[in-house]
């Protein structure tokens, strides 16, 4: 099975930490983020990997090279010029065999230790065209709670919101890839196109999960994978 990282992204808010490196190889912990998640691709069974690269691409590919360090086989598309990243899974599904009907796709800056078996069942399941893993809202801030006369009983920090968000894990079909733009962001175009049409879904992930986007995050996240359980360090 396959795997396409969309690896491209600057991380402007992440410099002078991205001046050098895309910001999938930010190192969380002492190692880059895409590493994280080479390594739990191929614990998971995953063939091969697709790194779609922009951004000073040359640094990933001097890092992974054709991934046999990694127990997985690793190829790279390149965009010549940004194309948003719809149109980088585009591009990278030219790199599929022809053959291939389920595909794993995944943003490069998220941290998660979500199993692929049960998310592979339940798109199978729907027989859909592509599945979306969500993964609940936590909030910025602490939450109070009053009681119905007013009064602050408790004070929550950062609580789960009873809210869903795209976690940028999915599993797509060909169909997807037809579906999708020469350039732009599958998020404003082939999703809602596939939601008209009752062709998409999402599984709700209660694993742990993380998107690296500030230093804050940055720090959160090193602080994470430090206590998470040995069997799972290695998870995306």
């Amino acid at each position: 099975m396959y795997a396409l990282i969309v690896a491209g992204g600057e991380g402007e808010r992440l410099r002078p930490l991205t001046d050098e490196r895309p910001k999938p190889m930010i190192e969380v912990a002492g190692k880059p983020i895409l590493e994280y998640q080479i390594h739990w691709l191929a614990g998971q069974g995953i063939s091969d990997a697709v790194f779609l690269c922009g951004y000073k691409s040359e640094v990933i590919q001097d890092h992974f090279g054709d991934g046999s360090r990694f127990g997985l086989r690793i190829q790279y598309s390149l965009e010549d010029e940004p194309l948003g990243r719809g149109g980088a899974l585009k591009l990278g599904s030219r790199l599929l065999p022809p053959n291939e009907d389920t595909v794993i796709a995944l943003n490069g800056d998220i941290l998660t230790n979500q199993p692929l078996t049960p998310l592979l069942r339940y798109h199978q399941r729907k027989n859909a065209t592509a599945t979306v893993m969500l993964t609940r809202l936590r909030s910025a801030y602490g939450v109070a709670r009053q009681d119905r006369a007013g009064h602050i009983v408790a004070f929550e920090e950062k609580p789960l919101l009873p809210h869903w968000i795209n976690a940028g894990l999915y599993v797509l079909t060909p169909e997807f890839f037809r579906r999708l733009p020469e350039r732009g962001d599958h998020e404003t175009t082939t999703f809602p196109e596939l939601a008209a049409a009752g062709k998409l879904f999402g599984y709700r992930s209660r694993a742990y999960w993380r998107t690296v986007d500030t230093f804050k995050d940055l720090t959160e996240a090193a602080a994470e994978m430090r206590q998470l359980p040995p069997e799972t360090e290695t998870a995306v």
